[in-house]
């Protein structure tokens, strides 16, 4: 069973049963405004976590909080892949997608509650400007201990931030599955974020941090990932393509 947090303040939140806390940020943030390309960044950056970084987006939620995502590319066409509990509305409904440069709207296709993975349409119009999305690209199979891995995401108030880190161990989740652990940074406004190797490819959805309901306390540095391998992403495409075939490239 998970683990779900409700931010009473900024300060404060309140623990239910179970082992992780979804990262879905509440409190208002106007830290987008600062342009992260004019950001400096170091040369030990790799070329992959520039593309990945450059490929994030902030997921704007109805309640006024909000969760993290990744602009992929697949068949020609361009979706957000990110968290089920962030975009967890109707199918149809639509969820404005930001970077620094761009704010669209974009359209849930796809919830699978279960394993905490959804995915939003951007149609062609609705591209966002001056950023080359991620391919759609999954690992074949879950990676190992030790794999080492990254994300961008926008966790609590800031813009956006980059991490590093490792494949720490996995646990089994009655009915949800294998689920991947890092050791990684996550906080609230994290969940969303794809992990990625650093071959570019994609592992994983994070959705939660740990929980220490003994000492009702928050593991920041223990995070858990849906493995990419709970998306069939040719099902997930199948309503669209059902619908307006000929208006999306993934569906030719």
């Amino acid at each position: 069973m998970k683990k779900f947090i409700a931010l009473l303040t900024l300060l404060a939140f309140v623990l239910v049963a179970a082992n992780a806390a979804p990262l879905q940020k509440t409190i208002p943030t106007t830290a987008l405004n600062s342009d992260y390309k004019t950001q400096p960044i170091n040369e030990s950056l790799t070329i992959v976590e520039k593309r990945v970084r450059d490929a994030a987006v902030r997921v704007e939620r109805l309640d006024g909080g909000h969760g993290s995502g990744s602009l992929i590319k697949y068949k020609g066409s361009h979706f957000v892949l990110t968290a089920q509990h962030v975009a967890d509305g109707v199918l149809g409904q639509t969820y404005l997608i930001q970077n620094s440069r761009n704010q669209k709207l974009a359209v849930l296709i796809y919830s699978d509650e279960l394993n905490d993975i959804a995915l939003l349409y951007l149609a062609e119009h609705e591209h966002l400007n001056r950023t080359k999305p991620m391919p759609y690209k999954p690992v074949k199979e879950i990676p190992p201990v030790g794999t080492l891995i990254n994300y961008s995401g926008h966790p609590a108030s800031h813009s956006l931030l980059t991490f590093r880190g490792s494949i720490a161990g996995y646990e089994f989740e009655r009915g949800g599955g294998t689920q991947i652990i890092l050791n990684i940074f996550g906080w609230f406004g994290s969940s969303g974020s794809v992990i990625y190797n650093e071959y570019g490819r994609i592992v994983g959805v994070l959705w939660g941090i740990d929980v220490d309901y003994y000492h009702e306390q928050i593991t920041n540095n223990i995070v858990w990932v849906s493995p990419v391998q709970n998306l069939d992403i040719d099902l997930a495409l199948r309503p669209l393509c059902t619908e307006i075939p000929h208006l999306v490239e993934a569906c030719k």
